[in-house]
């Protein structure tokens, strides 16, 4: 019944119109489907509002971009993003979890209960969790996309271990603390890591910097670009480089993993002038570390409100508190 409900989302765009829930959860990736796990063993009868099929990233969020993950517990050889987050979400409608295929435009945090407006639906909810994630950066060159997945990331912990990236030539794009610390992690299983920043200097502290230049693994490439990645289309295998100084030299840097590191955008642009609090890059401001915001029976988890592990199994942790957290604010204000 479930599973036809969430279908039925997509069918008829007036099905859900005029919802009240005990919780609603914003957001489709680890965070979000704990949190909904939790709460619907809980008897919350959550709503989740997994976005649209049409986003970038996809309901599932930004694990249903990786081929394979090596590090979630519980998958000794390993699962694909894609297979994990549809598990996740056959798990959360299992219990009791209402799924909806849509967006939040607008919401309302004026007073208890909140009001969520989508385009087919208006929601009203005793308690809001956010998890909707952040987004990796990513450049654009030629071959940025055709290689996504096939040598080119944006998260070394996640992928850095993987056979592909082993005794290979890799190399990190940016030029800031993040940078550092993922050049640091390569240098465990790359042969050599190549540093390229736009700048000729860096931004990374200093200590930051220190630590990667006293490594003999990591070389860096200043005032430098990448213009195209190149291979065969099935395997990154160099890229063209180009010099940001007079002349615009060109050169090719053989590799087989280039890694982004130039930031994360949180996806709370549509809570912006909701009294929400949110920090100068737009993450979702937790307190006394737990998931609580600044707004009652609001609470926040995973990468949304996380600037420093941004882990699958970080936000898994986090919808789980988040969770647990509304439960008790539903109890308390009951």
């Amino acid at each position: 019944m479930l599973a036809a409900l969430s279908k039925g989302a997509r069918r008829a765009p007036n099905l859900f119109r005029g919802l009240h829930t005990k919780v609603c959860i914003i957001g489709s990736g680890p965070g979000a489907h704990s949190a909904a796990i939790y709460a619907s063993r809980g008897a919350l009868e959550p709503i989740l509002v997994e976005g649209k099929v049409s986003n970038f990233p996809p309901p599932g969020g930004q694990l249903t971009t990786t081929i394979d993950v090596e590090n979630y517990a519980g998958f000794p050889d390993s699962v694909g993003g894609f297979q994990l987050m549809q598990l996740m979400k056959q798990q959360s409608e299992k219990f009791g979890t209402k799924i909806l295929t849509e967006e939040v435009e607008s919401v309302d945090f004026t007073k208890p209960p909140y009001k969520l407006k989508t385009e087919q639906s208006d929601i009203s909810a005793d308690s809001v969790i956010i998890a909707t994630g952040a987004v990796a950066r990513r450049l654009d060159f030629i071959g940025a996309d055709e290689y996504w997945n096939r040598g080119i990331s944006a998260c070394a912990t996640c992928d850095g271990a993987l056979p592909m990236f082993r005794d290979e030539n890799i190399v990190v794009v940016g030029g800031g603390d993040s940078a550092m610390e993922e050049a640091l992690f390569l240098t465990k299983f790359a042969k050599q890591v190549f540093v390229v920043h736009r700048r000729d200097e860096l931004r990374a502290s200093q200590i930051m910097q220190r630590r990667a230049r006293s490594n003999p693994k990591i070389t860096f490439i200043l005032s430098h670009v990448v213009k195209s990645a190149v291979g065969d289309g099935k395997r990154l295998s160099s890229l063209v480089i180009k010099s940001t100084k007079v002349g615009n030299e060109e050169s090719v840097l053989e590799t087989k993993g280039l890694f982004f590191a130039v930031g994360h955008v949180p996806a709370t642009k549509f809570l912006q002038g909701s009294g929400l609090a949110l920090d100068k890059d737009g993450y979702v401001i937790t307190f006394n570390s737990q998931t609580a915001t600044n707004l009652p029976g609001v609470f926040a988890c995973g990468d949304v409100a996380d600037r420093v592990y941004r882990q699958a199994i970080t936000a898994a942790g986090t919808g789980c508190m988040a969770a647990l957290d509304a439960e008790r604010y539903l109890e308390n204000s009951g």
